[in-house]
C-alpha cells in the first residue's frame, strides 16, 4: 500500500482561508513541501469544489498520469502549505497564476 508523509501534521493547519471548498493539488506541494508554482480556476465539478488546481510547476506527464501522486484537499490546507495562493483565492473561475523569475505569483492569462 502507497502512504503519504505529509509535509505539514495536522496540528500545524490553521484556519487561514477556511470554507472556501475543496481543491486539486500534487503532492509535490504537500509531500515534498514546494511552493505553489503554477495554480488556476476551472468551473467546480460539484457543489464542494472550488475549482482551484495547484501545482508546483514541474510536474511533467508521468508524474501527472500516478493518480498517487495527486489528491483532493481542503483549499485552507494548500493555503497553509504556500500562503502566497491566499491572495488570489477569491479570483474568478479562467484565472491562472505562475510563479515568475523573481518567485511571486502572478497573473499570467486567463480571465
Amino acid at each position: 500500500m502507497y502512504g503519504k508523509f505529509f509535509k505539514l501534521n495536522p496540528q500545524q493547519i490553521q484556519p487561514l482561508a477556511t470554507g472556501l471548498g475543496s481543491c486539486f493539488a500534487t503532492d509535490r506541494i504537500v509531500v515534498d513541501g514546494r511552493p505553489v508554482g503554477y495554480m488556476y480556476r476551472e468551473t467546480p465539478d460539484d457543489s464542494v469544489d472550488s475549482g482551484w488546481r495547484f501545482f508546483a510547476g514541474d510536474e511533467d506527464e508521468d508524474y501527472m498520469e500516478d493518480p498517487r501522486l495527486q489528491g483532493i484537499y481542503d483549499v485552507n490546507v494548500i493555503a497553509n502549505y504556500d500562503q502566497a495562493v491566499i491572495a488570489f483565492l477569491s479570483a474568478a473561475v479562467g484565472s491562472v497564476y505562475k510563479r515568475d523569475a523573481d518567485g511571486v505569483l502572478q497573473a499570467h492569462g486567463g480571465a
